[in-house]
């Protein structure tokens, strides 16, 4: 019987969301109770015309409604976009409504992550925006409490919201290491509180 898994999906333009998300999976499976799924979504075109094959060349798979349907919980990634979620993602989240219909989603633990250009350019309202359609679906948001002092460290990205990274404009900035410290710690926090949820659960 296969573990029960944290959905980590995400889209990344430049690879460095895509690189926050390997760390959170690292996360995920730090303790061995949960497996980490992968996952991005393809791009979208100004005249919504399906042009990305069904499988990407390169990096994770794309999501399905099974994927997000039968996770344990979710981590949500994008790099921002005038301070929202990237379009690609947007536009993905937009067609979950037969999840929202069927209350897949509810009681389930979700974190958000992103990625800028700039140090203030979004990262807080992006986490939260990300939020915002997931409380709709009636998940638990889990942030990164002020108990870690890695939060309080950070002289580049990290929010009490989750996880964030600082490129740069020419998206050249690597992760620090203490924004790397916070992904993986966001993925354990998120693990910790899907395993005490399927715990409860659990039919004795």
């Amino acid at each position: 019987m296969r573990k029960p898994f944290i959905l980590v999906l995400y889209y990344s333009r430049h690879g460095s969301t895509e690189e926050m998300a390997k760390l959170i999976a690292r996360g995920v499976e730090f303790s061995g109770k949960l497996e980490a799924r992968l996952r991005c979504v393809p791009d979208v075109s100004p005249t919504t015309e399906a042009v990305d094959p069904e499988i990407p060349d390169a990096g994770a798979v794309f999501c399905d409604e099974n994927d997000l349907k039968n996770c344990a919980g979710l981590a949500l990634g994008s790099p921002t976009r005038f301070g929202n979620m990237a379009a690609p993602l947007k536009y993905f989240i937009d067609n979950t409504s037969s999840l929202w219909i069927s209350g897949s989603l509810v009681d389930k633990p979700f974190a958000t992550f992103t990625s800028t250009s700039s140090l203030h350019g979004g990262q807080e309202s992006t986490l939260l925006s990300m939020a915002l359609p997931l409380l709709h679906h009636g998940m638990l948001f889990c942030g990164i409490p002020y108990t870690d002092t890695k939060l309080r460290e950070t002289e580049s990205g990290g929010t009490p919201y989750g996880a964030s990274h600082w490129s740069g404009t020419r998206g050249d900035k690597a992760i620090s290491v203490e924004e790397k410290n916070l992904c993986i710690t966001q993925g354990q926090r998120l693990a910790t509180i899907a395993c005490k949820l399927l715990e409860i659960m659990e039919p004795k």
